[in-house]
């Protein structure tokens, strides 16, 4: 009878372990990448190297009162209340007459009164600008067909005196465009009028390639925005390459709509070329619910095909000065979601740290050289994979450790997709278990989407309660397609320790030769695994931030030759961050 009891005891102890919920039923914090069911490249020959998810060039507006999300090639367009839970809604919005793959590539959006309204771009004048009143119900029709204007990467924008304005450029060879646009026929207004160009030669971060060095291409200039902020015009845009980790978006600033246009000083204003995803280019900077102010853009993974792309989205705003900035500081550590008027210029980060940077690692089985470790090295680029997709694969990682476990990322690299995989696909799925120990003998079950009907190719899971834990092992149920492939299992939480001491000897090396780059040096920092390296136009600016892993050197080349910068830097560990450096000048 005892036996009996214990027995049945034990079984519902087990029911009960596994039954808890084990995600708060409202995230506080996100953590880029977004986790959105990103489509795949509908274009066959971007992909021969292996199917893979793609978009880029996104657009956030809110729209009585939800926030509406698009960006290219994604077969329609998801919405939420929040910014973090989004719904998509499946729309094409390509005609049969358009033989074309890009269906919204780098897509216009925007609200006059009660319609919201999208065109994609083309160079001809053959596609019609969308409007709908009930978006969510995927409610649409045509405002004017066709738009009389070929424009790649378009943005409209509706000034406050009800004057409606059109920019666009897509190109390492032509400048960006405006136009006025009627608002009631939407024919243009005169003439297409130039804004301005880049101008590499003085702008060190304006360099086309991955070490902004001009040696395959010029740099192309794209993908404008316009906001207006007391009374200021700020005209955006993306450069130099979208394929590589220092994309980012500048901004020039004006009295008109049309310009002339001056240069802010902060540039480029959005800017993220370190850590796990790389990349702040091409996006949109809008206002939250609450007034708060944000950006979204594009971020580069690369590996299958140079389009190959995410979203992040950034804390923003404009300080008291009327300086654009966007907050990129542990811009892929998790942040904390709106809940109300904040100030950007202070950190949304959670505060949480990474803990298994380059940490023992354990797997089932590894196809090729796809390595264990390369799902803790910190690169979206690199992925661990193995042998198959089947239940059962696992990743485990050892903290090193007892520390205190408050959320999990998991990031899907895409690894023998199936070749019919082209464009948006549904009903596909993600599921797995998420398992921890203390000691790596007795396991106790954390998270549990084994029964998950959603996919989540970059899944965030913020725990209702902390952790207190060594291990972790990610125990795969079901891939959606392919082999069962991590770039990143990256732990958020507080390690045991203490934070590390402060960096010595940062000097700042500015040549003598070329006043767009700088070496910067300093002593290695035992214990620390990164280092954040802060630089800005003014001391009291310092604006960008440069993640460096595993090192104890930066060439840092997005420098304008005309002006000074200033430097700080912080080092990093599982334990926390240590003061910053005294600024330093570098002239």
């Amino acid at each position: 009878m005892l036996r009996t009891l214990l027995l049945c005891f034990a079984v519902l102890l087990s029911f009960f372990t596994q039954a808890q919920p084990t995600a708060s039923p409202g995230q506080r914090t996100y953590c880029n990448p977004l986790n959105l069911d990103y489509g795949y490249t509908p274009i066959p020959n971007f992909s021969e190297a292996g199917r893979h998810r793609a978009t880029a060039d996104p657009v956030i507006t809110l729209f009585k009162g939800d926030y509406y999300l698009f960006s290219t090639n994604q077969w329609g367009y998801w919405h939420s209340k929040d910014l973090y839970g989004w719904k998509f809604v499946a729309r094409s919005f390509l005609k049969p007459q358009h033989k074309v793959y890009d269906d919204l590539c780098a897509p216009a959006v925007f609200v006059l009164g009660d319609t919201l309204l999208v065109f994609g771009s083309t160079h001809e004048k053959n596609f019609p600008i969308w409007m709908s009143t009930n978006p969510q119900a995927n409610e649409w029709k045509e405002a004017v067909e066709p738009f009389q204007i070929g424009a790649w990467d378009p943005a409209f924008f509706l000034d406050d005196d009800g004057k409606l304005y059109l920019y666009w450029g897509s190109s390492n060879e032509f400048p960006l465009y405006g136009q006025q646009i009627s608002r009631k026929t939407f024919q243009p207004i005169g003439q297409p009028k130039e804004m301005f160009g880049l101008n590499d030669e003085r702008f060190g971060w304006q360099r086309f390639g991955e070490y902004l060095d001009n040696t395959f291409l010029d740099p192309f200039m794209e993908g404008a925005w316009m906001n207006k902020h007391n009374g200021k015009y700020y005209l955006q845009y993306g450069a130099p390459g979208t394929e590589f980790s220092g994309y980012a978006d500048g901004v020039q600033v004006s009295d008109q709509p049309l310009g002339p246009f001056t240069l802010q000083a902060h540039n480029p204003f959005a800017y993220k070329p370190g850590g796990f995803a790389r990349g702040a280019g091409h996006g949109n900077t809008f206002q939250d619910t609450f007034g708060n102010w944000w950006h979204l853009s594009t971020m580069v993974v690369a590996v299958k095909n140079n389009f190959e792309r995410r979203l992040g989205l950034w804390p923003a705003g404009f300080d008291q000065d009327g300086v654009l900035y966007t907050n990129t500081t542990f811009g892929d550590y998790p942040h904390f979601l709106p809940t109300g008027p904040e100030d950007h210029l202070k950190s949304r980060f959670a505060g949480w740290m990474l803990l298994n940077y380059q940490k023992p690692v354990r797997v089932s089985s590894t196809l090729g050289g796809y390595l264990p470790n390369y799902a803790v090295d910190e690169s979206i680029k690199t992925y661990w994979s193995a042998a198959t997709g089947n239940r059962g694969e696992y990743v485990q990682t050892d903290l090193g450790g007892l520390s205190t476990v408050y959320a999990i990322q998991l990031n899907y690299a895409d690894q023998d997709a199936d070749s019919s995989f082209l464009g948006k696909q549904r009903g596909i799925y993600h599921q797995y278990k998420l398992w921890h120990s203390e000691n790596g003998r007795r396991w106790k079950l954390l998270v549990d989407k084994s029964r998950n009907q959603t996919d989540v190719p970059h899944d965030y899971i913020e725990l209702s309660a902390p952790v207190r834990t060594r291990y972790l092992k990610l125990e795969n149920v079901h891939m959606p397609t392919g082999k069962f492939a991590i770039s990143g299992l990256r732990v958020f939480g507080q390690g045991s320790g203490s934070a590390p001491n402060p960096v010595r000897g940062f000097v700042v090396l500015r040549t003598e030769k070329d006043k767009r780059s700088a070496w910067l040096k300093w002593t290695s920092v035992d214990g620390a695994y990164a280092y954040n390296i802060h630089v800005g136009s003014r001391p009291d600016k310092l604006y960008s931030c440069l993640m460096v892993h595993g090192q104890n050197e930066f060439y840092f080349k997005g420098m304008d030759k005309d002006q000074p910068y200033y430097f700080t830097i912080e080092a990093l560990n599982e334990n926390g961050i240590s003061p910053r450096v005294p600024v330093v000048k570098a002239l």
